[in-house]
């Protein structure tokens, strides 16, 4: 752990690199703060989830104002998105809450959650170029029925939900111009259902399961330049670049916790 002070900076260079680099994907940089706040910041378990959600809140809105000036709002898909992870995110952070407060049990999640999605992130260049009916790989209906159970696994885990709906759709053919901004705001709706249900939930449960408010107000206003950053510069970066940075860094954090969970 760092000392007073220390943290906060800490958290704001981190969280504003990874934004950086994630955004331009549609991934907030939540699903890689995690294991940095539990290790460096020494945020506890389960406090961790909704300071993560809590990041998101604070750090989405940089790169959703950016987006919006350049005239990508993801549409329909936007609300599509919300609609399934909003329902999802509040049901799992009940669920973190309740049934899955041990440590050992926490770290097999998370390497279940990220190792699938990093090894997406990576693979997905071939899948992005078949453009054929880029819109109608996954119906509408599908769609939200994969929100809601995305939302489900993004409340447990701290991350909204969009940073893994981002690399299917993506993978599946959508443009990340479309993609991004859609994801992004899915991640902020989510999250502020999950930062309000967490906090509603610590006044009837003990232990630390309210947000770090501190931890998360740093990691979001750093995450808030990163993100506008990042938004600022996605034309000018290869999409396949940016996935296959994000995802290898992804599994390496999975396979840390599986390791973590299985010792």
């Amino acid at each position: 752990m760092l000392g007073p002070g220390w943290t906060e900076a800490a958290a704001l260079v981190a969280a504003f690199s990874i934004a950086v680099a994630a955004t331009p994907a549609g991934i907030s940089g939540a699903v890689l703060l995690l294991p940095f706040q539990v290790s460096v910041l020494g945020t506890p378990s389960p406090a961790v989830t909704p300071t993560n959600l809590l990041y998101n809140v604070v750090a989405t809105p940089g790169a959703l104002y950016r987006y919006w000036r350049q005239g990508q709002t993801g549409g329909r898909l936007a609300f599509v998105l919300i609609s399934g992870t909003l329902p999802g995110v509040i049901a799992g952070s009940v669920i973190r809450v309740e049934l899955l407060p041990g440590p050992r049990v926490f770290d097999l999640l998370v390497s279940v959650v990220l190792l699938p999605l990093g090894i997406w992130l990576v693979a997905t260049r071939a899948a992005s170029r078949r453009r054929a009916r880029p819109l109608r790989l996954i119906p509408a209906p599908a769609l939200v029925a994969l929100a809601l159970l995305v939302g489900c696994v993004g409340g447990i885990y701290g991350i909204g939900g969009g940073s893994i709906l981002s690399p299917i759709l993506i993978g599946s053919g959508r443009p990340a111009a479309e993609v991004a901004p859609a994801a992004l705001a899915s991640t902020f709706a989510t999250s502020v259902a999950g930062v309000v249900t967490f906090t509603i939930l610590s006044t009837h449960q003990r232990g630390a399961i309210a947000p770090a408010w501190a931890t998360g107000v740093a990691l979001g206003i750093g995450g808030l330049a990163g993100s506008y950053t990042g938004a600022r510069i996605q034309a000018r970066l290869p999409e396949e670049l940016i996935r296959r940075i994000v995802g290898v860094l992804v599994i390496a954090i999975g396979a840390r916790y599986l390791w973590s969970g299985l010792s």
